[in-house]
């Protein structure tokens, strides 16, 4: 029964998501599933510079893997397909070359899955599956977009729920972060056992009040600003890309500056540290793991911001270069 009356519930905002015409999915990992069983993939390439979770559900639906390394651009160092096998890009940051991505989907005969879970902002390029996630660029609990040519009409997923799982982001909003950082790891941590949903309303409702073009132009702001100030200590040749993710600085001495950083409350992750693990200290995947820097650029800081967490930075350099 349909009910009218009674007190009002959240906003419904009657804008446009940025990605449409694609699946709208509870999380990435969901994406990569359904991808996998429509298109029958048996035979995938992952770079070893990979979070976890995408082998894990490699392994749950029984697709044979093979890693790759990769170079200080983050490209394949290698291409070499076997048989039947799917490579999986990850636009490291946004910084894959869409022609690169066009030339892989050539040796791979179409074969190509592009994550872009760093590049919201990129669109996909036509016959290529591609991923994104949005829980890296906005304050939502759950999302992310499959656009694959596969036919997907008539699929029968239930919608995810996240109305219990948005504490953490309404928290940090009124108060300080460290308060509800468990809840922001136990929302993270919720997606691993979780099978194939379609993004919950709540989310859909969140992403169609967003301000994208505010959003992209800060980000790319933000970063543009950092690479100028931090350019010629950064080990890395960076392109400026449309609504970046994040700042990836590699300087010598990373994790340490990170910690240095955190006594600040300047809060950078060291992403994917299972990495660490696998790898050995002599394969780039490491060093990079270990050392690269992500800072933040995203639409909640301004330029006094960027100026503030450089400045932040340059006194921790300074400070080690003294202590040794």
């Amino acid at each position: 029964m349909r009910e009218i009356g009674g007190y009002i519930e959240w906003e419904r905002f009657h804008g446009s998501a940025y990605h449409t015409d694609c699946l709208s999915l509870n999380c990435g990992r969901s994406a990569l599933a359904l991808l996998i069983q429509l298109k029958d993939i048996r035979q995938i390439a992952l770079p070893y510079f990979l979070c976890g979770s995408v082998y894990e559900v490699c392994r749950k639906y029984g697709v044979s893997v093979r890693f790759y390394h990769i170079n200080q651009n983050f490209g394949p160092d290698t291409v070499v397909p076997e048989k039947g096998e799917y490579v999986y890009l990850v636009n490291y940051y946004g910084q894959t070359d869409r022609k690169y991505i066009e030339h892989l989907r050539g040796i791979y005969s179409g074969k190509v899955i592009v994550d872009n879970a760093q590049a919201f902002f990129e669109k996909p390029l036509d016959g290529v599956d591609t991923l994104y996630t949005c829980r890296k660029f906005f304050g939502v609990a759950d999302g992310a977009y499959l656009y694959t040519d596969a036919p997907a009409s008539g699929l029968d997923m239930p919608a995810d729920e996240s109305f219990d799982r948005m504490r953490f982001l309404f928290g940090r909003y009124e108060r300080a972060a460290e308060e509800f950082y468990p809840e922001y790891v136990k929302n993270n941590e919720f997606f691993s056992d979780e099978p194939v949903k379609r993004m919950s309303r709540l989310t859909g409702n969140l992403l169609r009040g967003i301000d994208y073009e505010f959003v992209k132009r800060r980000r790319t702001e933000n970063f543009s600003f950092l690479h100028e100030r931090l350019k010629g200590l950064n080990r890395l040749s960076l392109k400026i890309p449309q609504g970046a993710f994040m700042y990836p600085l590699w300087i010598a001495d990373g994790d340490r500056v990170r910690k240095r950083l955190l006594e600040q409350k300047i809060y950078i992750p060291t992403l994917w540290p299972d990495v660490l693990e696998q790898c050995r200290e002599s394969d780039p995947e490491y060093g990079m793991a270990e050392n690269i820097l992500p800072l933040p650029v995203d639409q909640r800081y301004s330029r006094e911001d960027m100026e503030y967490m450089a400045e932040r930075l340059f006194q921790v350099l300074e400070g080690i270069k003294c202590t040794g």
